[in-house]
């Protein structure tokens, strides 16, 4: 049992951290950041027609490299998140989508964490509190200074380039308290269209005590009609369905793949669901290597096989799995209709509406009969 005293040492260093969070969060550092850069808005978002369904659309996947920010927290990241847009919009990007854990390098905010984790994040959570506390923990600290200098730069960069913008998603408090895995995405004025919560956890992030999302967003927008599920979510086939039966002619999918690069397990995720539903892809991969953990992963735009020129699913991606890259291309809505109607794929509605959601109902009656760990 902890002393009066000892707890009031602990609250008294929490709200020193949290000032110093504050501090170092401000917007204002942010806004400035990017105003020093005096960036020319685009004219590609112009080429879009204000309503209906566009032509095609240029999209850019940043193969964003993963650093531990240490110091000049929310000017470092501005400055990284500037860059990697810029280079996006110099060739012709309308729609910019950066990766799963983009936010995740201002976890460099925890002063000396490069040095406590070097057995990685549980290990150095285990120093600091002693085992009582979990990761998610950790990042609901974090979490309004994150939250700050995020939705501050991905808002201004879209605004102030007049772009699109599929933040990708970090670790962030949700609305209702839980601690859950969110990407943003913003319009050309730099407002925040939606959010969509990740919704097929890792086992790693249920370990560390994060919650799944329980909604699919698909969205009219000048861009078409788009989704964009986070990572995981493409290893499971449902996800892309309903996607699709929801109208999306778009599916993107920020991805951190924490793992060395092989071929055959990047098949399980976006490139066979592209092929079942008959959508666009666009994949956007962290790399690089953040206190001890690996990311790997090759950024594209896909489609049909039919309707790319190498007949192997993609219409362009990067050159390399583990370096930095801004990959852009066209997506062509009106040749993905067209194929459409030449192939049409004619869902099997009533056969589903038969044992859905009751066959999920009666899977869950038998895991908790056979483990006994989940309650009906």
């Amino acid at each position: 049992m902890k002393t009066l005293m000892e707890r009031i040492s602990q609250t008294l260093s929490i709200l020193l951290f949290k000032g110093f969070l504050w501090f170092q969060s401000r917007p204002s550092i942010v806004k400035q950041t990017l105003a020093e850069k005096q960036i020319t808005p685009s004219s590609a978002v112009d080429e879009l027609p204000e309503s209906g369904r566009p032509s095609k659309i240029r999209v850019a996947a940043v193969q964003m490299k993963l650093e531990l920010i240490k110091e000049n927290h929310a000017r470092a990241y501005a400055e990284t998140a500037y860059r990697l847009t810029k280079e996006a919009v110099e060739q012709g990007a309308q729609l910019v989508v950066f990766p799963e854990y983009s936010g995740i390098p201002l976890v460099g905010l925890i002063p000396g964490l490069e040095d406590l984790a070097r057995e990685g994040l549980d290990s150095a959570v285990k120093q600091v509190s002693g085992g009582e506390t979990k990761v998610a923990d950790v990042f609901r600290l974090l979490s309004p200074a994150v939250k700050r200098i995020y939705e501050t730069t991905f808002s201004t960069l879209a605004k102030s380039f007049r772009v699109y913008i599929i933040s990708g998603s970090t670790l962030l408090e949700d609305d209702d308290g839980k601690m859950r895995n969110i990407g943003y995405f913003f319009d050309p004025y730099g407002n925040l269209i939606t959010k969509q919560r990740k919704l097929h956890l890792v086992p790693l992030e249920s370990e560390w005590g994060f919650e799944p999302g329980q909604e699919l967003r698909v969205l009219d927008t000048r861009l078409g009609r788009i989704a964009f599920p986070i990572c995981m979510d493409a290893t499971y086939f449902e996800t892309f369905r309903i996607a699709r039966l929801r109208g999306a002619d778009i599916v993107v999918i920020p991805a951190a793949n924490n793992e060395e690069y092989l071929f055959w397990r990047t098949m399980r995720g976006i490139w066979p669901r592209v092929q079942e539903c008959q959508v666009l892809g666009v994949s956007a991969h962290a790399v690089g290597n953040l206190i001890g953990i690996p990311f790997t992963g090759r950024s594209g735009l896909l489609g049909p096989l039919e309707l790319t020129q190498s007949e192997n699913g993609y219409f362009t991606q990067a050159d390399t799995f583990n370096d930095e890259e801004v990959v852009v291309g066209d997506l062509n809505l009106d040749a993905l209709y067209q194929f459409r109607e030449e192939n049409p794929l004619n869902f099997n509605v009533t056969l589903y509406e038969k044992y859905l959601p009751g066959l999920y109902t009666e899977g869950q009656k038998e895991r908790t009969q056979n483990t006994g760990c989940l309650k009906e």
